[in-house]
C-alpha cells in the first residue's frame, strides 16, 4: 500500500507533535517477518500466561482450588459426601515446616506456615472457596509439616457444605 502523505492524528494534527494518542495501523507489503514475529510473541505470551497461573498463587489459594475441584467431584444428590485431600507444601519451598488452617464459618480460609519453633513465617488468606462450599461452623487445625489436610464435604440442599476438616 502506497503512502499518501504523512500519517495525521484525528483532527489533521501531526502525531510527531501531538499530544493524543495516535494508533498506526501496520502497512501491507513484506509482513511476512513481522507476522511469524507477531506468532511467536503471541505464543509466549500465552505460554507466560499459563505459568504464572501458578507462580503467582499462595497456600490458601491453592487449597482453595483444591475445594473448587472437590466441590465438583460432589454428587449432585441430596447425602452425597466427598473427601478433599490437600496436600502441604502444595508448592516446593512454600509452607514446609508446620501449618495452622482455618476455614471460617464467614467464609474466609487462612493458613499460617511455621517454622520448626512454630513462629509464623507467612500467612495466606482467601475467600474464593466460598463460591463453591459453604462453611457452617469454624475450624481451626494445626498439622505437623508435610501433614494431609482432610475436608469432608456433603450435598445438603443443592449446596456443598464442609462437615469436618482434619
Amino acid at each position: 500500500m502506497k503512502s499518501s502523505g504523512p500519517i495525521r492524528a484525528p483532527g489533521g494534527t501531526d502525531p510527531t507533535t501531538s499530544t493524543l494518542p495516535v494508533v498506526v495501523s501496520a502497512r501491507s507489503g513484506n509482513s511476512g517477518l513481522g507476522r511469524q514475529f507477531s506468532l511467536w510473541l503471541l505464543v509466549l505470551a500465552s505460554l507466560a500466561t499459563v505459568t504464572a497461573c501458578d507462580t503467582f498463587t499462595d497456600a490458601a489459594t491453592r487449597l482453595a482450588y483444591d475445594i473448587e475441584a472437590g466441590a465438583g467431584r460432589l454428587g449432585n444428590e441430596t447425602g452425597a459426601r466427598y473427601s478433599i485431600r490437600h496436600h502441604t507444601p502444595s508448592k516446593a519451598e512454600e509452607c514446609v515446616g508446620p501449618y495452622t488452617v482455618q476455614l471460617d464459618k464467614v467464609g474466609a480460609l487462612i493458613i499460617w506456615c511455621k517454622d520448626e519453633t512454630g513462629r509464623t513465617v507467612s500467612s495466606h488468606s482467601t475467600t474464593y472457596h466460598a463460591r463453591f462450599v459453604d462453611t457452617p461452623k469454624t475450624y481451626i487445625l494445626d498439622k505437623p509439616a508435610s501433614a494431609i489436610l482432610t475436608i469432608e464435604i456433603e450435598r445438603r440442599n443443592g449446596r456443598a457444605v464442609v462437615v469436618d476438616a482434619r
